[in-house]
């Protein structure tokens, strides 16, 4: 018998978020590892909220749905907004009931910049690498660094003269010039849609473009994000930002894997100085421009690790293709160098997250 196609509309629902998720939904692995760190940053949040007053969006689900912003590829909070209106799984995750009304995307913007304060992303990528069942999945002596571009968002007709010089823009052509021709560089123009960012180019044959460099280190045992920072875009960034993070790491001998990029004697010196052993990629080339030596030599190179580290350093590249295919860092959807920090670190925990349920189950 075919069934009548009426539509239903029911005045009252007993049916809650939590029924409608698949009990083999990955994010059921996911959130009661969240949850439990955001218990732990209690105090911290409490820090940033005055004791009176009309309540705010609690800090908690403002994390969690940034969280889902990073996992499913939101490209707006807008739309973040749309999807927590209709999406029931997205309501589950965050902890909204069906009858609760979603917040205003100017309301939770506002309230995500409260968040730049505290710090509150760095502390949150900190404590989910704190977990005490995580102890057997990291190392604590191999590890490797790399950087990668994140495009601004910026256009690269927003580069104009620091001193207001150049030709005016073109009346009722939405401010549009012409600058072909012009030379530009970071010392006499700047953007005036974000004036943290840089032009750069990653290469000789590539493209010099409005951007910042996202640093991240990773451990070699499972490929785990265990450090990240974002910089604003220069030739000298990378190894500075190396050095930053490789200080961070607890005393004791470790590895640090590179590519060549990062194979200069002030590089390798600092990090002996450290007490960090460098395995760094040879730059052994000569150009037209420079005659580089490789400040690694034989006394490194000789020893097994070493090829296995260089070995284990490219999985970091996996990190940088998940960060930018799913986690939204292609193209940053913010300005200033805090907030696309802060969006960088909550994607790095994002990636995290995901990984390691699978990591725990297959150590049970």
């Amino acid at each position: 018998m075919r069934g009548p196609d009426r539509r239903t509309e029911g005045l009252f629902s007993y049916v809650s978020c939590e029924s409608r998720v698949p009990a083999e939904h990955p994010l059921r692995a996911i959130l009661p590892l969240v949850d439990s760190v955001l218990a732990g940053l209690s105090r911290d949040f409490q820090v940033l909220y005055a004791l009176n007053g009309r309540p705010s969006i609690p800090p908690e689900k403002l994390l969690r749905a940034l969280l889902l912003q990073a996992f499913y590829s939101v490209r707006s909070e807008r739309q973040l907004m749309e999807q927590l209106d209709y999406n029931l799984l997205f309501r589950w995750f965050v902890g909204l009931g069906v009858d609760e009304r979603v917040w205003d995307v100017t309301v939770f913007t506002k309230n995500r910049d409260r968040l730049l304060d505290g710090e509150i992303a760095a502390k949150f990528f900190a404590a989910v690498l704190a977990r005490p069942e995580l102890e057997a999945l990291l190392s604590d002596e191999h590890f490797s660094v790399d950087g990668t571009l994140i495009q601004a968002w910026a256009s690269m007709k927003s580069f104009r003269p620091k001193d207001g010089s150049g030709e005016p823009p073109a009346p009722g052509r939405n401010g549009e010039r012409d600058f072909k021709g012009e030379k530009r560089s970071n010392e006499t123009h700047a953007s005036t849609t974000d004036l943290d960012a840089r032009l750069f180019r990653k290469g000789d044959g590539d493209a010099s473009r409005l951007c910042f460099i996202g640093h991240v280190l990773m451990e070699n045992r499972n490929g785990l994000a265990v450090g990240g920072v974002l910089t604003q875009a220069a030739g000298s960034a990378e190894p500075l930002a190396a050095l930053h993070l490789a200080q961070r790491l607890p005393p004791g001998p470790k590895t640090l894997g590179a590519d060549k990029g990062y194979d200069s004697r002030d590089f390798v010196m600092e990090l002996r100085e450290l007490g960090i052993t460098p395995h760094v990629a040879q730059n052994a080339y000569a150009t037209e421009r420079a005659r580089r030596r490789s400040a690694i030599d034989g006394r490194t190179t000789r020893h097994s690790g070493y090829a296995l580290s260089q070995q284990k350093r490219k999985r970091i590249e996996e990190i940088f293709g998940w960060l930018k295919s799913v986690g939204g860092c292609r193209q940053t959807r913010f300005r200033g160098l805090d907030r696309v920090g802060m969006a960088f670190t909550m994607a790095l925990a994002a990636y995290n997250l995901i990984r390691i349920p699978k990591l725990l189950a297959q150590a049970a």
